[in-house]
């Protein structure tokens, strides 16, 4: 499938890139398009401890296998189908299970570093970030953390200010000069998100990529 193009949606923690992703994923029909979690690609840290696990800055590209992201993107744009990890946030650890991705027409690929590495935004066709006020991101990600992974509120402010925001301002941040649509206040932007279905859209029906 050499005709299918990779859509970039990256932002920071909190920012809203995953809700802009399933937006465009649940507008668009399941046949055509399928989602790429960079946080799925955690290393796997099976060997260690999970006193150890929690010391490590998740935050940092060395924390990703871009390798083998970067193999499943190439598989995909051949055709071919991958299994794609799934990661355990409560352990630090990738689950036994797998999930099974087809290739579709547009795969959308989410994830805070995935335009701060160059290797993973030349591969990309349409580079989006989505821009969102520092203080709302930190108090999606502190409702997120303690509902959804467990964490307590001084985990989540500690790990936020020695890890998360000075990541952001190394990697993530400066990333938002490469992309092509600069979103703002994330998956609220339904204006923004509606746009780029539209060129996505007319990409599925003619394969031109030249308006987006």
């Amino acid at each position: 499938m050499n005709n299918c193009i990779f859509v970039g949606v990256a932002g920071g923690s909190g920012s809203g890139k995953t809700t802009v992703a399933h937006n465009l994923i649940n507008a668009l029909r399941n046949d055509d398009a399928a989602l790429v979690q960079q946080d799925a690609y955690y290393k796997e840290l099976r060997n260690t401890t999970i006193e150890q696990r929690a010391k490590i800055n998740f935050d940092h590209p060395d924390s990703i296998e871009f390798d083998l992201l970067i193999k499943h993107l190439k598989a995909l744009k051949s055709g071919k189908s991958i299994e794609r990890p799934i990661y355990d946030f409560t352990t630090h650890l990738r689950k036994d299970e797998k999930v099974l991705i087809e290739p579709k027409k547009i795969i959308i690929i989410e994830g805070i570093l995935i335009l701060a590495i160059p290797e993973v935004r030349e591969m990309l066709d349409v580079k989006i970030f989505v821009d969102t006020d520092a203080d709302e991101m930190l108090l999606r990600r502190m409702e997120r953390d303690i509902n959804e992974r467990a964490r307590t509120f001084e985990c989540v402010t500690q790990q936020y200010l020695e890890s998360v925001k000075p990541m952001f301002l190394e990697f993530c941040e400066p990333s938002k000069r490469y992309s092509d649509i600069i979103i703002p206040r994330g998956g609220q932007n339904k204006i923004a998100i509606n746009m780029i279905l539209a060129k996505l859209k007319k990409y599925l029906e003619d394969g031109t990529l030249s308006d987006v």
